[in-house]
């Protein structure tokens, strides 16, 4: 995913660039709000409010009269005043500094969580198998495959990019909990039931080292 951080302060930027990077974000860094609005689109902006050329509530103002990107505020200013500017002018989230990386992606992953289910589509048909995320089911060559709430959940995960690599981390927060921390052997198990319940109709591949793919037929 395709993340904008808008931040001067050049340590903590290159602190968070690192962090999310390896979250699997690809993270665009840049330092004024002026290059913030001609930077293109992506996915998600964090952006900070005390930026060197104008407030970062202006950008933030700008974006969302734009369209509706995810905007994450990241500050130092921890007034209510400046926490409750920020939501009303359309951000989606508000993060005081200093913070740590899991608290930002967590608080990222749960923005999304929000704000993605009215843009999916709530059943989607991918080759043989059919993902109903409204009713939580699951269809295989017209017959419904009974999966547990977390099977379900690994594989309408998964099949959001079909044949894009996950690592551990990101389908551990999304799937699990966004604090997740720990041994991942759970996964290990999930895609292997998955993998028999599915049997040809899809294949969950293990990329070494980094985590999983999943390719529907």
């Amino acid at each position: 995913m395709r993340v904008l951080l808008v931040e001067d302060d050049e340590p903590i930027a290159e602190s968070l660039t690192r962090g999310l990077s390896r979250y699997g974000f690809e993270v665009t860094w840049v330092r004024t709000g002026a290059e913030a609005l001609v930077a293109g689109d992506f996915s998600m902006v964090l952006v900070d409010l005390g930026l060197p050329d104008v407030d970062g509530l202006d950008v933030c103002r700008e974006l969302r009269a734009r369209g509706d990107v995810p905007i994450i505020v990241i500050s130092a200013r921890s007034d209510e005043v400046d926490r409750v500017v920020g939501l009303e002018i359309g951000a989606d989230d508000y993060v005081t500094k200093p913070f740590g990386v899991r608290e930002v992606v967590a608080r990222m992953r749960a923005v999304l969580r929000r704000v993605q289910p009215a843009r999916k589509e709530p059943e989607a048909a991918h080759g043989r198998v059919r993902i109903d995320r409204r009713g939580r089911r699951v269809h295989l060559d017209g017959g419904e495959v009974e999966l547990t709430p977390k099977e379900f959940d690994l594989l309408a995960f998964l099949a959001e990019d079909p044949g894009a690599v996950f690592t551990r981390e990101q389908i551990m927060e999304a799937v699990w909990d966004a604090h997740w921390f720990g041994p991942t052997k759970t996964l290990d198990v999930h895609v292997g039931v998955l993998r028999r319940k599915l049997g040809d109709a899809a294949s969950l591949e293990t990329v070494r080292g980094v985590g999983f793919r999943l390719v529907l037929t």
